[in-house]
């Protein structure tokens, strides 16, 4: 059995720098077309010119012939100016501005601490220019229980944003909930969307302790209940316009993840087209794949749908127990498992 499908875009990915970039990238410009590149390197990526230079740096680790394109954002501060928005727009190399609660994830310490009373001239000039907000949805109260904060998050945060600027395109990364389900799905088609994850459509928060604790299974948002990651399969599957590919693949060192303080990002980039057909499979629904994995996402960013296509084989394959690179190893989401799907290039 084959699936020929138009080929996906990864709508959240962090590819990293130095060495562990050139480890990875490849992974990525494989099957996918393009990636909104996420900006919380150190230091962040705060302005055009740090997004430009950074993308001369992906772009020369690519392996000779790819056609991947990197889409650049900016990490949005207290200090982030208009001005800088304005020559995002124009650059033709920066397609959104990521907004990470101070402290809620890797490297998000120079993050936003008060949106409301310090962003808003930043945010109606986004609006302006038709600049998507991608938002980390999590409160980092620490009164919080962390199973709660994507929901605190939209009942505090989100859903006042969006009412006082309904102008303003958003899109809410990495969902979670049953609650990041029902509030994309009230709002207006094409203002808000959000990304999904391989992890949080296949696996729950038993996954993190089952045999022991399963330090690559973490990850954040961290992982929900079971209730919630069916809320989450039925939504992409349903055919909804407003949830797109987004795979969240963050690659650590081994000894960075396996050790007494590790830290959050499952590395997915090799394995995530085959999760994302078995989610379809399972559900029914492959016939609905493509819309998920290749047109919702460009749609909402107003770019063209790519026009190659890739192959979707079933055919059994091992996932490597790790991927070796100059500074150690990564070790993938389902490492050693077998899986039921291949892509390949189409053409």
């Amino acid at each position: 059995m084959e699936l020929s499908i138009t080929r996906p875009d990864d709508w959240h990915l962090h590819l990293r720098d130095g060495d562990l970039l050139e480890a990875v990238v490849h992974h990525s410009a494989r099957n996918f077309g393009r990636a909104i590149v996420m900006p919380n390197l150190k230091p962040p990526i705060t302005t055009t010119a740090a997004a430009v230079a950074y993308q001369a740096s992906i772009l020369k680790a690519l392996p000779a012939n790819s056609y991947f394109t990197p889409l650049m954002t900016l990490y949005l501060t207290d200090n982030t100016s208009p001005e800088e928005i304005k020559l995002a727009g124009k650059s033709g190399v920066v397609f959104a501005i990521k907004l990470y609660p101070a402290g809620a994830t890797t490297n998000s310490q120079d993050g936003v601490t008060d949106i409301f009373g310090k962003c808003l001239p930043v945010l109606e000039q986004m609006a302006e220019q038709n600049m998507p907000l991608l938002v980390h949805g999590e409160v980092t109260d620490t009164t919080v229980d962390i199973f709660d904060r994507e929901k605190v998050f939209i009942d505090t945060i989100l859903r006042p944003l969006v009412q006082k600027l309904p102008q303003l395109k958003v899109v809410m990364e990495h969902i979670t909930t049953l609650d990041a389900v029902e509030f994309v799905q009230s709002c207006q088609e094409g203002s808000v969307a959000a990304t999904v994850t391989p992890q949080h459509l296949l696996l729950n928060r038993n996954s993190l302790f089952q045999g022991g604790l399963q330090p690559h299974n973490y990850c954040l948002p961290v992982l929900k209940r079971e209730i919630h990651r069916q809320a989450i399969v039925a939504a992409v599957t349903s055919g909804s316009k407003k949830f797109f590919l987004g795979t969240d693949s963050a690659p650590h060192e081994r000894r960075r993840k396996e050790c007494s303080c590790g830290c959050a990002g499952i590395y997915n980039s090799p394995v995530a087209l085959s999760l994302y057909a078995k989610v379809f499979e399972e559900a029914g629904a492959l016939d609905k794949l493509e819309e998920f994995t290749s047109f919702n996402g460009p749609d909402f960013y107003g770019l063209p749908r790519n026009t190659s296509k890739i192959i979707m084989k079933k055919s059994k394959w091992r996932v490597p127990d790790s991927y070796a690179f100059a500074s150690g190893e990564i070790i993938p989401i389902f490492a050693g498992q077998v899986l039921d799907w291949l892509p390949s290039n189409g053409d």
